[in-house]
């Protein structure tokens, strides 16, 4: 189908909005919709916390009489199967749209070309592909979840100057700015959950939550690998479980008196069979996937982000360096692997680079 003159804006408009469910519409896809009528936008959406309602239903909702014969503009194919809630599809029907700009074909199964075809039934306009490369990145979770179960995986990494993370013994210290930092927890936000190990956990204290200004309803799911439990129940993460999730993995191994101490107050202990080194992290991201996860933030530490370069599991690697030089004796920022394991590995491209205060900030994204 022919675009429209104003085809490209209207869709970014969509895109900018489903941005805002990054962090808190999963297990579904954070989707953004407008309904436009002779130029004007009379209703917009976006996948609300939780995952319903869907943007589609918020935009026509907003839109009311006015979507008839209007177009909406979507992110991601209408969903065409009945969940928790009835198919996108139909209520675009029963709204009387005329034309439907879609960005993206939804590779679940349940819909996977169904949504359009069942628009197309009802003599509804569809275009298809429109800003699909800016919406392959928006849904990159979702469809990682989709495609290979598990979620899109996100590793951040804080580096001083010689490449260390910690001081010797694996004591904390700050090695970027407030500016950075604060960047971090923007990406918490964005992110459906933050995993560490229980190494960063013991070390450090961690709250993983996002502490911008009125932001701390957005922090996502804490995940620690613990394989025997030792996670201290003074700890930060143990005090705020009951505002915000934390799910420890752990093996058949570890203590039942522990884990019965940890889900009275109310941390979700997940049991998973030991690898050879411990915690699988195929498994544990399988499982994450399987409970809806579709964007993970890894965060600690340095042998957690080794494993994963080792697995090939990183999809995206954000690394702040700082100014700071910690010395020879410093902690690695990846255990046993050199940092080039990262910033030359044939599997990641550099993608942005972006002075934060003094820091510089790396992004790298897979090839």
């Amino acid at each position: 189908m022919t675009a429209h003159p104003d085809d490209l804006r209207f869709m970014q408009l969509a895109l900018t909005l489903g941005r805002r469910g990054h962090g808190n519409a999963w297990p579904n896809p954070a989707v953004g919709a407008v309904v436009v009528k002779d130029g004007v936008v009379v209703g917009r959406g976006w996948t609300q916390p939780g995952g319903r309602p869907h943007a589609e239903t918020e935009a026509l909702r907003r839109a009311g009489e006015r979507a008839k014969g209007a177009t909406l503009y979507v992110t991601l194919e209408p969903c065409s199967h009945h969940g928790r809630t009835p198919p996108c599809a139909d209520a675009i029907i029963r709204a009387g749209i005329a034309r439907v700009v879609s960005a993206l074909r939804d590779p679940n199964p349940k819909v996977a070309g169904e949504g359009y075809a069942r628009l197309r039934a009802a003599e509804i306009a569809v275009a298809d592909g429109m800003c699909a490369d800016e919406a392959l990145r928006d849904h990159a979770g979702h469809i990682r979840r989709i495609l290979a179960g598990r979620p899109r995986v996100m590793l951040k990494l804080a580096v001083s100057a010689d490449g260390k993370a910690a001081l010797p013994g694996r004591k904390p210290v700050p090695i970027t700015g407030e500016e950075a930092r604060a960047r971090v927890h923007l990406l918490r936000a964005m992110n459906d959950a933050i995993l560490v190990g229980i190494g960063t956990v013991l070390a450090d204290d961690p709250a993983l939550t996002c502490r911008l200004p009125g932001m701390l309803a957005q922090s996502p799911v804490r995940v620690v690998l613990d394989s025997m439990l030792r996670l201290p129940l003074d700890s930060q993460l143990v005090a705020s479980a009951p505002d915000i999730p934390v799910w420890v993995f752990c093996t058949p191994a570890a203590s039942g008196d522990k884990e019965r101490l940890l889900s009275l107050r109310g941390v979700t202990v997940i049991r998973i069979a030991a690898g050879k080194e411990g915690l699988p992290l195929a498994t544990v991201l399988q499982a994450l996937a399987e409970r809806g996860i579709t964007r993970l933030m890894v965060e600690g530490g340095p042998k957690v982000a080794a494993a994963l370069l080792r697995a090939d599991l990183v999809d995206e690697a954000v690394l702040l360096h700082g100014l700071r030089t910690i010395g020879p004796d410093g902690i690695d920022a990846l255990d046993g692997l050199a940092l080039r394991a990262l910033t030359a590995s044939p599997k990641l491209a550099l993608v942005q680079t972006e002075t934060i205060g003094g820091d510089k900030l790396e992004r790298y994204e897979r090839r």
